[in-house]
């Protein structure tokens, strides 16, 4: 199949594309396009406007200033994948960018094309939602800013009003002692995720008398809803504990326990087995992997 007809516009600033945002009807923005294009082909979305920002400039690149990481809306996957300091400060991205599709995909996919596209099975999302990333918001009277919570609205549904654009996604690096882990499970490699589970875990000093405890836990699950889901009864249970096997597995337990959707390919109980099977494994994950960058 073909596209439906479109116009292309090709804004060569960020006051010209938000302009066309706002008084264009019917207008999609295009930021990669490894989501938007096939969409168009099968003919699920006819916009009357397709307004490119592959030209605007200051939307892309990966910087670290004031405590944060800062990455623009259309810095592409491929370069996430390879940025040191993705690697040092955010490994969580780091590790499940690898999973997002292929590497031609990656070349062309962008961090703010995957977040408002919004597949609830999607990793940029998931691995958002864990860190709880802040997402910038141009709008013709200025900027916003929105925690990825609030964000996800519902299926494929972000928080951007008309004649807005994402610009950049801020991400607060945990400290470097923490351990992280992500899994998931797709039909194929390079497939959307029927299940993925991001984790961060963080533990006090340990004391001469043994292990010390869990103080800080970030567990998400994506693809079991709507949108990517923290875990807070799973983060509960290892808060206070010293990240033993008792305390990961009712974790687990509890990530199982997540109102799950169901359709005609994957029902909802082989959703919460999945999410509760990967959240072990990004348990483990992340318990054995902290202090690994300290």
């Amino acid at each position: 199949m073909k596209a439906p007809a479109f116009r292309y516009h090709a804004p060569r600033s960020l006051g010209e594309a938000l302009e066309l945002a706002a008084t264009l009807p019917g207008a999609r923005l295009l930021a990669g396009g490894q989501s938007l294009l096939p969409m168009l082909t099968f003919r699920l979305l006819a916009p009357e406007h397709l307004i490119d920002l592959a030209r605007v400039p200051g939307l892309a690149g990966i910087e670290e200033r004031d405590g944060e990481v800062r990455i623009g809306a259309m810095t592409r996957q491929r370069e996430i994948e390879f940025s040191p300091v993705v690697a040092q400060r955010l490994p969580l991205l780091a590790e499940a960018i690898r999973w997002v599709g292929r590497r031609q995909t990656r070349n062309r996919g962008t961090l703010g094309g995957s977040l408002c596209h919004l597949d609830p099975a999607a990793e940029q999302p998931t691995v958002a939602m864990a860190m709880d990333a802040r997402l910038e918001i141009a709008r013709a009277t200025g900027t916003r800013t929105v925690p990825m919570r609030a964000f996800a609205q519902d299926l494929m549904t972000p928080a951007l009003e008309d004649g807005e654009i994402l610009t950049a996604v801020h991400f607060t690096p945990w400290p470097r002692e923490h351990g992280w882990g992500f899994q998931e499970y797709a039909r194929r490699h390079g497939d959307y995720a029927i299940v993925a589970v991001a984790a961060l875990l963080l533990r006090e000093p340990a004391a001469d008398a043994g292990r010390g405890r869990i103080v800080r836990a970030s567990v998400t699950v994506g693809g079991v809803a709507s949108t990517p889901q923290r875990v807070a009864e799973a983060e509960a249970c290892l808060i206070g504990s010293t990240g033993d096997a008792t305390a990961l597995e009712a974790a687990a337990e509890a990530c199982a326990r997540v109102p799950a959707m169901g359709d005609a390919q994957v029902p909802a109980w082989y959703r919460n087995r999945i999410a509760r099977t990967l959240a072990a494994r990004a348990l483990a994950q992340a318990a054995e992997r902290i202090g690994a960058l300290a």
